[in-house]
């Protein structure tokens, strides 16, 4: 006999916004994208939003790498940084997002470009007091186009980065999120 599913409760959930404790809500003038999901973690979860963004960004499902490739043999001949020129950019990354800011609950993450700017927020918080109390975890996207290829661009890859950001959290939460007590083991 088998107890719950103990990643019952860890399926990603859309928001109506950006959360406003996020040091990006209102982060640039205009948006041509914001939106956010979170998910409940394990109370064991590691409370470090660094190494849960790490967790989530470096253990993609393969398909994430296939349209990768894709949008970098595409966008390359408009002269849009591939994601290996991203990587190999500098040490202040998490995969191809340059680490911006860092504080106790929070990392943002993101790039500038001609085309577009963009943030992403890896914000842990608590919900609820005392024994009632659980973490959760929320990715949080702004972006800022600057010209009509960045526009384009966006609404090309919106429904994929939703996709992706909903597969990362679902695949964390199977995989298992790191514990305080040590890193997990990446599943495949």
């Amino acid at each position: 006999m088998s107890g719950p599913d103990p990643t019952a409760h860890c399926v990603p959930t859309a928001l109506s916004a950006v959360p406003g404790d996020s040091r990006i809500a209102g982060i640039y003038p205009a948006t041509d994208l914001a939106d956010a999901y979170e998910i409940r973690l394990p109370d064991d979860a590691d409370p470090d939003p660094e190494v849960l963004a790490r967790f989530v960004f470096l253990h993609q499902a393969p398909w994430v790498g296939h349209l990768m490739r894709v949008r970098d043999a595409v966008m390359a001949r408009f002269g849009v940084k591939t994601s290996k020129q991203l990587r190999n950019a500098d040490d202040r990354r998490i995969s191809i997002f340059r680490i911006y800011e860092r504080s106790a609950g929070e990392i943002i993450l993101g790039e500038n470009d001609r085309h577009l700017d963009f943030r992403v927020s890896v914000l842990r918080t608590m919900r609820g007091a005392g024994a009632d109390a659980h973490p959760y975890l929320t990715l949080s996207t702004v972006v800022h186009c600057h010209n009509a290829l960045g526009r384009i661009y966006l609404r090309v890859i919106e429904p994929f980065h939703r996709l992706v950001v909903r597969s990362g959290l679902r695949r964390a939460a199977r995989i298992g999120w790191p514990s305080r007590q040590g890193p997990v083991e990446p599943m495949i």
